[in-house]
C-alpha cells in the first residue's frame, strides 16, 4: 500500500437493518448478509473504497469477526476500531478521526450497508471532490430523488460553489409525504446519502466546536486505546460519550458544506421493496432472493421471494407481495406495507423471541452452528469447525453432549484426555467434564452435536481457555 495515499476509507458497520427482518437480526445485520450475487453489502463497500487507500473499520464488539472474516476472504488489509458501545455516527466518526494519522487525511465516511454498483464511477466521484475537502470543506454527496421518498432525509442546496458543488443551506430529516412532494417539486433538495469527505482536522475542530463532549472523550478514548491483533479497542471513556448522529451534532450546524451530486446508482437497501434493485426479476416483474432454484412461480406479478436452502417455495397467482422464507421465520406482506416490519420487529422484541436477534444459523469466530431441533430436555444442533480452529475450553454444569463427526477429523479433549475423532465415530461428554473441540485438518469439520439434560440454555457455560478474548461466562453463546 502506498504511503502517500491522502484518503483514508472509514467503514462505518453499525446498524441493525430491522426492516429487512426477517433475513437481517440484530446479532447477523444486512450488511454481513449475501445479498448480491453470493456477496454482502460490507463485501461491495471493502471493494468499493480499497483501491483509495488504507481502510479503517468501526464496528461494535459483536461484528468484529464479521468483519474480520470477510476482509481476510476478499485479501484486503483493514484496522478495525471496536466501539465499547453504540453511541451513534458522531462519535464513532470521532474515533476515527482521533485515530493515527496526519491532520491533512482525508477521511471518506461510507456505511456498510449501501448498495453502489458503480465501483470506478464512484471513485471518480470521491477523487473529484479531494481539491473542495482540502480547502476546509465538508464534503457530502446528495442523491437526486427519483420520487418522493419519505425514507432518506434530504440536503437543502443553495449558492453554487462551482459547477458540480453547492453550499449547504439545511439538513432535513426523513418528511411526511406532502413535505416529500413539496421537496421534489422545489428542484433543490438531494436525498442524504450519508457519505462524508471530510479532513481529519477539519472534522475534530467541527466536534470540539458544536460537541465538545463528544470531542474530549473520543480524545481521551485513543489516547487510552489497546491493540488486540487487528483490532483497537478504546477506553472507557467513550462511554460517556452523547449519543448522536453526525447530522444533529455538525451538519445541521456547520456552514462549511460542500454538497455534491452523487454519480452512479445508489441504495441504502432499506427495506424490502428496495431489495428489488437487486433481485433477479423475470418477465413477469417477479423477484428472487437468496438461493432462487428453491423458487418456482406461476401466474404471480409484482411479487419479491426470498428462499434459503432449507426449503422449496411455490407462488401461484400471487400479486404485489414480499415473502421472505428462512429457516426459522416467514414472512408474508404486501408491498406497500412493507415499512410496518419496524412494528412487528419491535413487538417480537418486546416478547423475547430469539427470531429477532439471531437467525438458526450463529455465526461464530471459530464457525457456526445451526439449531436443527429442540425440546425442554434434549437439542440438536450442527456444528461446522473452521480449518485450523477450535472452541474454548469449557464446561457445562447442567447438560451433557453427545458429538458425531459426519465430515472431517476432530481433536477432542475431555478432561485429561486428548483424542482424534474420524468420520462415523462418535463421543460423549459427561456433564460436568472440561471439554474442547478443534478442527487440525485442512477441510472444515463438521458434526452433529445432541445436548442433553435439566437446562439446555446457551448461559451454562464455563471458559478456561478462549483464543478470541470472549468472556469466562457468555450468555447466549455457545463455544
Amino acid at each position: 500500500m502506498r504511503e502517500d495515499k491522502i484518503i483514508k476509507p472509514v467503514i462505518m458497520c453499525g446498524g441493525s437493518g430491522t426492516r429487512l427482518w426477517p433475513l437481517s437480526r440484530k446479532a447477523s445485520p444486512k450488511q454481513f448478509i449475501p445479498l448480491y450475487k453470493g456477496k454482502s453489502l460490507f463485501d461491495l463497500t471493502l471493494d468499493r473504497v480499497a483501491p483509495l487507500g488504507e481502510v479503517l473499520a468501526v464496528s461494535g464488539d459483536d461484528y468484529r469477526f464479521f468483519v474480520q472474516e470477510i476482509t481476510e476472504k476478499a485479501g484486503h488489509d483493514l484496522t478495525q476500531i471496536l466501539e465499547p458501545c453504540g453511541r451513534d455516527t458522531a462519535p464513532a466518526m470521532g474515533l476515527a478521526a482521533a485515530f493515527n494519522g496526519r491532520p491533512d487525511d482525508l477521511l471518506l465516511f461510507c456505511p456498510a450497508d449501501h448498495f453502489i454498483p458503480g465501483a470506478d464511477e464512484f471513485r471518480a466521484m470521491v477523487s473529484g471532490a479531494t481539491d473542495l475537502a482540502n480547502q476546509g470543506w465538508i464534503v457530502t454527496f446528495g442523491v437526486k430523488p427519483s420520487g418522493p421518498s419519505t425514507a432518506y432525509g434530504y440536503i437543502e442546496t443553495g449558492e453554487e460553489i462551482r459547477a458540480d458543488a453547492a453550499k449547504s443551506v439545511r439538513f432535513h430529516e426523513k418528511p411526511d409525504v406532502k413535505t416529500a412532494l413539496d421537496f421534489l417539486s422545489s428542484g433543490n433538495f438531494l436525498w442524504n446519502s450519508g457519505i462524508f469527505l471530510i479532513k481529519r482536522s477539519v472534522l475534530l475542530d467541527a466536534l470540539q466546536a458544536y460537541e465538545p463532549q463528544i470531542y474530549e472523550k473520543c480524545i481521551a478514548s485513543m489516547a487510552s486505546a489497546e491493540q488486540d491483533g487487528t483490532f483497537w479497542r478504546p477506553g472507557s471513556d467513550f462511554i460517556d460519550a452523547p449519543k448522536k448522529s453526525i447530522d444533529y451534532a455538525v451538519m445541521e450546524r456547520a456552514t462549511n458544506i460542500a454538497v455534491v451530486p452523487f454519480r452512479g446508482v445508489w441504495s441504502d437497501v432499506g427495506s424490502w421493496d428496495a431489495m428489488f434493485a437487486l433481485s433477479d426479476v423475470d418477465k413477469e416483474n417477479c423477484g428472487k432472493l437468496g438461493v432462487i432454484e428453491n423458487i418456482h412461480s406461476i401466474d404471480s406479478r409484482n411479487t419479491l421471494v426470498h428462499a434459503s436452502d432449507r426449503r422449496f417455495v411455490v407462488t401461484i397467482g400471487t400479486q404485489d407481495l414480499a415473502i421472505i422464507d428462512t429457516p426459522d421465520a416467514l414472512m408474508v406482506s404486501a408491498l406497500d406495507q412493507v415499512e410496518k416490519i419496524k412494528t412487528v420487529v419491535s413487538d417480537l422484541d418486546a416478547a423475547g423471541r430469539a427470531e429477532v436477534v439471531e437467525h438458526r444459523r450463529v455465526a461464530r469466530p471459530w464457525g457456526a452452528y445451526d439449531s436443527i431441533d429442540h425440546s425442554d430436555r434434549f437439542q440438536v444442533k450442527r456444528i461446522t469447525v473452521k480449518p485450523g480452529a477450535r472452541l474454548s475450553l469449557q464446561r457445562h454444569n447442567h447438560r451433557a453432549e453427545h458429538w458425531i463427526v459426519v465430515k472431517g477429523t476432530a481433536l477432542v479433549t475431555r478432561d485429561e484426555e486428548t483424542f482424534l475423532l474420524k468420520e462415523n465415530e462418535s463421543t460423549y461428554i459427561p456433564l460436568g467434564a472440561v471439554h474442547r473441540m478443534e478442527n487440525p485438518g485442512k477441510i472444515p469439520l463438521e458434526l452433529i452435536e445432541v445436548q442433553s439434560g435439566t437446562y439446555l440454555g446457551e448461559d451454562d457455560i464455563e471458559r478456561f481457555d478462549d483464543e478470541y478474548g470472549r468472556k469466562t461466562q457468555a450468555k447466549k453463546e455457545l463455544g
